[in-house]
Parts: C-alpha cells; sequence; structure tokens
C-alpha cells in the first residue's frame, strides 16, 4: 500500500489554526456557538478546535461527542454489528449555532447521520460543518462543509488517514492511501 503525505504536524498546525480563526470571523454571536465532534474520528479534531478556539476568543464554548451509529443507513447491512460510541452533549442545541466536526468528508453518509442523530438533542439555529479533509469528487450526498483545512482530489479506492499524537500517532499527520 502506498502512503503519501498530505499534511505534516506543522501544516496539521497551521489547518487547525487557520480553521479555528475562520470560526471566530465567521461567528458573530459565539456566545450561541457550540462544538460538536462526530465519533469516532470527529472528536480529536473537536477537542483540538475546541482547545484553540477558545484560546483565541477567550471565550468558554460548549464542546461535544455525537455518536451516529445507529443512525447510519449501512448499520445492518454489515457482516459484525458496529459497536456503539459515546454520546456526550453536555449543553442544550436548542437555537444554537452548532459546528458539528467531522475528519474526512467522503461521500456524506456520514455528515447525513450526524445531523439525524443531532435532531434527537433539539433544533439548532444553524449547522454548519467543519473537516480537516474535504474527498472532492467522491459525494453521494449534495452537501458541503463550510470550513475546510484541506481539499484533496482522490478516487474512490483511496482512503484518507488522520493520524493524532493524542491517540497514540508519533505526530499529527494526514495521508493519503493508495
Amino acid at each position: 500500500m502506498d502512503r503519501k503525505l498530505l499534511a505534516d504536524h506543522k501544516r496539521v498546525g497551521i489547518l487547525l489554526d487557520r480553521l479555528c480563526r475562520q470560526l471566530w470571523e465567521r461567528s458573530a454571536e459565539l456566545e450561541q456557538l457550540c462544538i460538536v465532534g462526530m465519533q469516532p474520528r470527529g472528536v480529536l479534531l473537536a477537542a483540538a478546535i475546541h482547545a484553540r478556539l477558545q484560546a483565541l476568543s477567550g471565550r468558554l464554548i460548549p464542546h461535544g461527542q455525537l455518536d451516529i451509529t445507529f443512525y447510519r443507513d449501512d448499520f445492518r447491512r454489515r457482516d459484525e454489528p458496529l459497536r456503539a460510541n459515546q454520546t456526550n452533549i453536555p449543553f442544550l442545541i436548542e437555537g444554537q449555532n452548532v459546528v458539528l466536526v467531522d475528519d474526512v468528508l467522503f461521500t456524506g453518509r456520514s455528515v447525513r447521520a450526524g445531523l439525524d442523530a443531532l435532531n434527537a438533542f433539539g433544533r439548532p439555529r444553524k449547522v454548519e460543518l467543519l473537516v480537516l479533509v474535504d474527498r472532492k469528487f467522491t459525494r453521494e450526498i449534495p452537501l458541503e462543509a463550510t470550513y475546510i483545512g484541506l481539499q484533496v482530489d482522490s478516487i474512490s479506492s483511496q482512503k484518507v488517514l488522520v493520524e493524532w499524537k493524542q491517540s497514540g500517532q508519533e505526530e499529527d499527520a494526514v495521508w493519503l492511501l493508495s
């Protein structure tokens, strides 16, 4: 399997800083902003964005984790059952501006499941999508991210892998696997 480095730890840091600044600039009402990371891979990105945005803005911003397992359209089509993750949203999302966070935007099916799962917690005022990597030309559902760290031209047989130091990897990195 070929591995091509798309972003090393320095570039990942720059991408995270840029995403936080874009969020801060576009979010006129930070007091109504909350960040929700989609389990399993979006929660590490959401935690990094949350910490940097709070430091940048000097405000407390609600932050949670959303499990989409039972909202996936392929939940019953797998040979092995999916393991559910934890949902932890210790705040109300009703009327809030929710930034839904995932590491890679591929077909859009996970985001659709995330939107369905989010509705179980109330009706947000607005939902925006933040992704570290957008795999262009692979969408099956017509949606796009509001905040994008990196866009990648890839084919369906390739995979984008995001590695995080806090999950045991040597350093933060983004790889394209062929």
